[in-house]
């Protein structure tokens, strides 16, 4: 294992009784030393530390020995950057081991060579090399300077950035190196001197479009200053040199962007740090083909020129009217220019670098003024246009527009020009001057129109009593028309759009005088052709109704139409009568019974009809009814009944005879009449009455009423089960017939005329029976409404016994 220094410190200590185990633990280590420490053990005599490779635990390469009262310890003459393994051994007094404790722990790196290299990066910044060790994870750089100036830097790697630093100054460098044990001593120093600071440059411009002036700050211990320039897109750089802290380049390109960065010398000739580069364009060239157009639009001077390749260039366009315009491309537009007038232009480019040379003057004279005072003369179908000359025109353009869309154009080099101008149109008509500049604006528009064209296709129709319809072809150029009526007494008019016009309130059977005059903003045309018309015939008025007989009536009417047939209409729900005169009156004939009408009288004439008059209401006399009849209901009651009658609303019957007449009034078509004689021929009449109480008398055939019922009706009873009924008759003429109806058996007997008496045989007894005598009408049916009388037979054996009367019944 070869020979070993061992340096042991002893550290003294009070020692409590430990309840727990023993434990060791590093407190520091240098690259060949480490420093440790562990944990009392009770009844311990001392303390044994073994350390071992931990590559190698069977190899011992150091030991030591402590006193009881010693808890701290350290091992010297170890080897750099090793891996140790540390055991602790608690002894008692016959050196046995009461208690173990180990742990690990590695030496620190050695000490490092000198730094290799030193680099100035830039005035603030030394790039510093070195050779790595293997058992380092990172270094530690030591900065110094005579100022008193002190500082670490922990890196990585080699080459180390070094930043931060004091410009031209000088520094001791030494490195360390750095484990998880801890650190190496230093290595030896080595000095290095950072370089000049860069200046700043304070400003640069263009004096001309081809140099530029640079100026920057002084840099102390600088003993010359380097200036660089490069255009942009360029490759080559060009180098100045000066002991001044300004300088100036000439022979550039113009408009060019240029790169320009300064750095100074120290008195070891060392160079300093640069500047920033900063940038600067030379100014513009000066604009050249430059030329000037009419801008009619604007209105205005277009100017343009040629363009700069590759130039971000503002150019400014004066001209001697101080009218001015700027653009970034190859043109602009002066404005607003006057029409007339002579321009000297020039064009100068800017950038930010300041303004060109002006271009070349360029001397422009506008289009000329729009020519005043336009004039129309009238002739015939000719019109002429005038209008005063304008300076610097060369000829002229007459524009006429007329209001079909159809223009005219007149090429002059005077001041007039005529053309052709008809009715109904309006013309818009102006006039341009004209030179090498172009044309001039639009001057002031004459607005001329004609009077409208005279209507086509006039037509003129009565459309009522009192008014005409004219209706006409538009016009051109028309854009209203006045139609008037003119008769005798009175002037209508009629104002309106449309081709049509209605004149109303116009007195009937009048003959008028109609013109349509077409009108526009110039006035009306009055020379248009008059047409007459007639205007339909007047009402007929007051109306009279005379009825002749039940089936005619005569019509008459006032009127005073010069020539006029007369219609008279009677309309009704059963149709319609008419007649026609050319007089005042005329007759309506076969008219039907219970109808009503209403009665006009119309006037008709060559023009037209007139209105109807006002109605008058006919009422023709009720219908009798067809069918009527008499039904005798008692011996003094008859039940009258009756059909519809048309027109009839109400009706009074009566029934007429020698002992006197019955009669009713009703509106049903029945009723009963009482007080009737029996055995009597009666006459029947009726009167219908109509609403307005108009009416008709009607006949019909007689009626005869029955035959008198007889009185004091007996029943006797006789031999062989007879019986015979008995009773007063009060008509010797008559035939009666005798019923007894009992609740078996019913029985009868007839008497002949003149007769009062009739048996009725094999009667059975023991019944009550019900006697009634009646006359037998001439057709030998029975009348039904006699009375009757209840009587009760008995028996008596087999015989019928006595005869009892019990009441009298009437016939239900």
């Amino acid at each position: 294992m070869g020979t070993m220094k061992w340096l042991v410190i002893f550290v003294l200590m009070g020692i409590s009784s430990q309840a727990t185990a023993m434990t060791a633990t590093v407190f520091a280590s240098t690259s060949n030393m480490v420093f440790f420490q562990w944990t009392g053990v009770t009844g311990a005599t001392s303390y044994e530390v073994t350390v071992t490779l931990k590559s190698s635990p069977s190899n011992r390469i150091a030991f030591a020995t402590y006193s009881q009262y010693t808890v701290m310890g350290s091992i010297s003459s170890l080897s750099p950057g090793i891996l140790y393994e540390f055991t602790v051994n608690a002894l008692g007094d016959s050196g046995n081991v009461l208690s173990t404790a180990s742990f690990d722990s590695a030496t620190a790196p050695n000490t490092m060579d000198p730094i290799q290299d030193v680099k100035a990066m830039d005035s603030k910044t030394l790039m510093a090399s070195f050779s790595l060790q293997a058992d380092a994870t990172s270094y530690i750089i030591r900065i110094q300077n005579a100022n008193g100036f002190y500082r670490e830097d922990t890196v990585s790697m080699s080459p180390a950035e070094i930043r931060s630093l004091t410009p031209y100054t000088e520094y001791t460098l030494s490195v360390i190196a750095v484990n998880s044990a801890g650190r190496s001593q230093p290595s030896s120093p080595v000095t290095a001197k950072t370089v000049l600071p860069p200046p700043e440059i304070i400003s640069t411009s263009s004096p001309s479009n081809d140099s530029i002036m640079v100026s920057w700050t002084p840099v102390a211990q600088a003993v010359q200053y380097t200036m660089s320039i490069y255009k942009l897109g360029s490759s080559h750089q060009m180098h100045y040199n000066t002991t001044n802290t300004s300088l100036t380049v000439s022979d550039l390109d113009a408009g060019s962007l240029y790169f320009i960065k300064c750095y100074g010398w120290d008195p070891e000739g060392r160079k300093g740090e640069s500047s920033p580069y900063v940038n600067q364009t030379t100014r513009p060239p000066t604009p050249s083909s430059v030329s000037v157009s009419v801008v009619i639009t604007v209105p205005g001077l277009s100017v343009s020129w040629e363009p700069e390749v590759n130039a971000s260039i503002e150019y400014l366009v004066q001209s001697n009217n101080n009218l001015t315009c700027a653009s970034p491309s190859t043109s602009c537009i002066l404005s607003p220019v006057a029409c007339g007038h002579v321009y000297t232009i020039q064009v100068t480019a800017w950038n930010e670098a300041g303004p060109s040379y002006p271009s070349s003057p360029v001397v422009f004279i506008t289009y000329p003024c729009p020519p005043e005072s336009l004039a129309l003369v009238e002739s015939e179908d000719n019109c002429t246009l005038t209008w005063d000359t304008m300076p610097y025109a060369e000829s002229y353009e007459a524009f006429i527009k007329r209001s079909d869309s159809s223009e005219i154009l007149c090429n002059t080099t005077g001041s007039s020009c005529t053309f052709q101008c008809l009715c109904g149109y309006t013309f818009l008509m102006s006039v341009f001057a004209v030179n090498q500049a172009g044309r001039s604006p639009q001057g002031p528009v004459l607005n001329h129109t004609n009077l409208p064209c005279c209507p086509e296709g006039v037509s003129v129709k009565s459309v009522g009593t009192d008014t005409l319809e004219i209706m006409w072809t538009a016009s051109r150029g028309a854009e209203l028309y006045e139609t008037r009526a003119v008769d005798s007494s009175e002037v209508i008019l009629c104002n309106d759009t449309a081709p049509v016009c209605a004149l109303s309130d116009l007195t009937c059977d009048s003959p008028y005088s109609v013109i349509v005059a077409p009108c526009n903003d110039r006035g009306c045309n009055r020379t248009c052709q008059a047409h007459t018309k007639d205007t339909a015939p007047c009402q007929p008025m007051d109306l009279m109704l005379n009825q002749k007989n039940v089936t005619c009536v005569t019509v008459s009417w006032t009127a005073s139409n010069r020539a006029a047939t007369y219609n008279v209409r009677a309309s009704g729900p059963d149709g319609t009568r008419t007649c026609t005169t050319s007089g005042n009156s005329c007759d309506i004939t076969n008219l039907p019974c219970g109808s009503t009408y209403e009665v006009t009288a119309l006037a008709e004439s060559a023009a037209g009809l007139s209105l109807p008059s006002f109605s008058q209401s006919l009422e023709t006399v009720p219908c009798c009814p067809v069918n009527l009849t008499v039904e005798q209901v008692t011996q003094a009651i008859t039940n009258v009944s009756w059909s519809h009658a048309k027109g009839a609303h109400s009706f009074i019957t009566s029934l007429t005879s020698i002992h006197g007449h019955a009669r009713c009034h009703t509106q049903d078509y029945h009723c009963l009449m009482g007080c009737i004689t029996c055995g009597t021929n009666y006459t029947v009449t009726m009167k219908a009455l109509s609403q307005s109480g108009r009416s008709s008398n009607c006949t019909y055939h007689g009626f005869s009423s029955s035959a008198c019922c007889p009185s004091g009706v007996r029943l006797y009873s006789r031999e062989n089960n007879t019986m015979r009924v008995y009773w007063r008759s009060g008509s010797s003429s008559h035939t009666y017939i005798a019923e007894m109806v009992g609740t078996n058996n019913n029985y009868n007997c007839t008497a002949s005329p003149g007769e009062n008496s009739c048996d009725i045989e094999n009667v059975q007894c023991g019944e009550s029976y019900n006697v009634m005598v009646a006359p037998l009408t001439p057709e030998g049916s029975r009348v039904n409404f006699c009375s009757q009388r209840q009587y009760s037979v008995t028996c008596l054996g087999n015989n019928i016994g006595t005869v009892l009367y019990r009441s009298k019944r009437s016939l239900d």
